[in-house]
């Protein structure tokens, strides 16, 4: 039951989020992120909320309701009473969402029409079409697209859009993890000339982690955990292989 207290109203917090219309684990996250002020407490330790507090949760449900998150909500509250430009505020954080919704509808449109996985990014998903990717090749994607730069994640797209007729590349996605030397020693020389030309035709390939959002170590690092994470050993092999071939082609064709 709620409690009159000095000519106000207090509540417990089931109370106050049953008047809100809200959860109780709502009312706890507005408190610990700073949305809602710390309520005050019985002597016996009990939390107690009062007018303020229903009015301040009502507001926020009315903002959320509105297309606010609670992060944009405490930048309209540093607004303060200037209500035009709150007016203003709120119209462009719509205008905004609507334009994110119209591009997400858009990549849905595309991930339905063309059958691609959904957890790739745009720019990777077109560059898979027609590909059975398998888990290890979307899971590499995914973690490509966070670690590297933008240049070089147009570039990889394009890798992966050639890659999808180049028999080798092929092979390699199905070679069997206790594939003999000869077979991984072979398969990585077929794959060289394919991979050496997409290099010469995306330069920003040879230099794959320069310019990654967090750092090209950290992006190295990521990359070369990802590889022994998700690909099996003679794939590994594979590609320690072309590491080594690669530069020596390039050098080969440099002197003629």
């Amino acid at each position: 039951m709620p409690i009159e207290n000095g000519g106000g109203m207090v509540w417990s917090i089931r109370e106050i989020a049953e008047l809100a219309e809200t959860s109780q684990r709502a009312v706890r996250h507005y408190n610990e992120i700073g949305l809602l002020e710390p309520p005050a407490r019985t002597a016996n330790g009990h939390k107690r909320y009062g007018e303020n507090h229903l009015a301040r949760l009502l507001r926020i449900k009315r903002l959320t309701e509105l297309g606010l998150s609670l992060s944009r909500i405490s930048v309209l509250d540093a607004l303060g009473d200037r209500p035009e430009e709150a007016r203003r505020f709120l119209d462009a954080e719509l205008t905004g969402t609507m334009d994110r919704l119209r591009r997400v509808q858009a990549e849905v449109t595309t991930i339905l029409r063309e059958r691609v996985p959904i957890e790739l990014p745009s720019g990777f998903a077109p560059a898979t079409v027609g590909r059975q990717l398998n888990h290890a090749d979307r899971s590499f994607l995914v973690v490509m697209s966070r670690v590297l730069g933008v240049e070089r994640r147009r570039a990889y797209a394009d890798l992966l859009r050639e890659q999808a007729t180049d028999p080798a590349g092929l092979e390699f996605t199905g070679l069997d993890a206790d594939a003999d030397d000869r077979t991984c020693r072979d398969l990585a020389e077929r794959m060289v000339p394919a991979v050496h030309g997409i290099h010469i035709r995306h330069p920003a390939l040879r230099d794959l982690h320069a310019g990654a959002p967090f750092g090209s170590d950290r992006s190295k690092s990521a990359t070369e955990a990802a590889k022994r994470e998700l690909y099996n050993p003679a794939q590994q092999d594979v590609m320690r292989r072309l590491h080594i071939l690669l530069p020596r082609t390039a050098n080969s064709v440099a002197g003629g």
